[in-house]
């Protein structure tokens, strides 16, 4: 449910605030009728001056309640019960000037007290329950009685019609409030739900992290000390005469490069920099670079890049994000090698990416569960992880992933990032 001004009802309190409001205004309405159709068609004189007073001010309060939900993140249960005494006085007001218990009406004493018992704490249901006690024993003190035309002098078969109209209305109200009540329970658990889902899988990363990292120092050594070897055996002067061995030297070096560096961005993810500064570069600039990185270590004219950003944005390149886009450029060439299309655009204020590829496209479950960590469709044990990451680390950075199958066949990854997340303090987002 959102309310006026864009703010999101996620608090309890507010929703049965929100609701509370829109029972007045059926009270409102009704009342207003219900006045017109005794006075003017039934002819029953009544005290039109108090008797309007209450729907004025209950329709007051209603419009005052509106900017405070928009301030306010959460209702308390003080204030819920304030609003219902507030509604149990308006009506008791009412039945006192339109005969007291002689009022078929005086019914709706029971609504107030079931609203009460499904929206409040229990000592604030019970002080629901005193009240209407207290109004009921004061409305029939001395109420003010109708003044009936002599056309309606047989008051029992009127207060049975009266009977008549307020069962029905109860049953119409309390059906509506229970639907509502229902809907804010299921909407509740459902957000519950996916705080749990959203702790598991930031759990997962805490687990996934602590893991890489420790897997990127234990590697360094290793790979440190194979760098040196090559060395030494690249200066060896028996295998630097052989032009096949030393080439085979120089890939092995490059690859052990390569390793070094994603240990180090491994670590520079996990915040252990080792020295390495953020780097700072264009939108532009950081994709051509992620693209030239690719398809000079993988498949070669396989990938078809269409830059349509437009006008260039200062950004400071993110090693995280750089990491997960690689991975969904990796799935997309595993099922579909001779083929991967990555477009690049601007809507409003958001970078999107979009890869795509000629596979056998996404199974309706893995859209379903789209990002959920151990989903994948290569079977593997473990699998699934590269999406999951990528999700949570757009969420990070304000952004998200979703996935589709394209109509011509395979799937498409479509990744949206605000620019304010990446973009250089101070840049101007034109």
């Amino acid at each position: 449910m959102i309310f006026a001004g864009g703010l999101e009802d996620t608090d309890p309190g507010r929703r049965n605030m929100w609701l509370l409001v829109q029972l007045r205004w059926i009270a409102v309405g009704g009342q207003l009728a219900t006045i017109g159709f005794v006075h003017f068609v039934m002819g029953v004189h009544l005290p039109l001056v108090p008797l309007f007073m209450a729907p004025l001010v209950l329709a007051g309060i209603n419009l005052g309640t509106y900017p405070l939900l928009d301030r306010r993140s959460e209702i308390t249960n003080w204030e819920l019960t304030v609003a219902m005494l507030v509604d149990v006085a308006a009506l008791a007001w009412q039945l006192h000037f339109t005969g007291g218990l002689a009022n078929p009406f005086a019914s709706l004493f029971l609504l107030q007290v079931v609203t009460g018992a499904m929206l409040l704490q229990p000592w604030s249901s019970w002080a629901i329950v005193g009240a209407v006690g207290a109004a009921i024993f004061a409305i029939a003190v001395s109420p003010v009685p109708l003044d009936l035309p002599p056309g309606l002098r047989d008051p029992f078969r009127l207060y049975l019609g009266g009977s008549l109209i307020c069962l029905a209305l109860i049953a119409v109200l309390l059906v509506t409030l229970i639907t509502r009540i229902a809907r804010n329970l299921r909407d509740g658990d459902a957000a519950l739900a996916e705080v749990r889902q959203r702790a598991a899988e930031e759990d997962h990363i805490v687990r996934m992290g602590l893991l890489a990292s420790g897997a990127a120092h234990e590697l360094g050594t290793p790979l440190s000390s194979l760098s040196v070897i090559l060395g030494d055996w690249q200066r060896m002067p028996r295998l630097a005469a052989d032009k096949d061995m030393a080439q085979d030297i120089a890939d092995m070096q490059a690859e052990v490069a390569r390793c070094k560096t994603i240990v180090s961005g491994i670590l520079l993810s996990a915040g252990e920099a080792r020295g390495l500064a953020s780097e700072f570069t264009t939108v532009r600039g950081f994709l051509d670079a992620l693209v030239a990185d690719w398809r000079a270590s993988r498949l070669t004219g396989t990938l078809d890049f269409e830059d349509r950003f437009g006008r260039d944005v200062a950004i400071v390149s993110d090693t995280a994000l750089r990491q997960v886009l690689s991975n969904v450029i990796d799935n997309a060439a595993e099922v579909s090698p001779d083929w991967i299309g990555i477009t690049s655009l601007r809507d409003a204020d958001d970078l999107v990416i979009e890869v795509a590829d000629r596979g056998p496209g996404f199974a309706p479950e893995m859209l379903g569960g789209f990002g959920q960590p151990y989903r994948s469709s290569k079977g593997k044990p473990g699998g699934g992880l590269g999406l999951f990451l990528l999700v949570n680390v757009l969420r990070t950075l304000g952004g998200t992933a979703s996935a589709e199958n394209r109509p011509e066949g395979g799937a498409l990854v479509r990744i949206r990032l605000p620019l304010d997340a990446i973009a250089r303090e101070g840049e101007e987002q034109a």
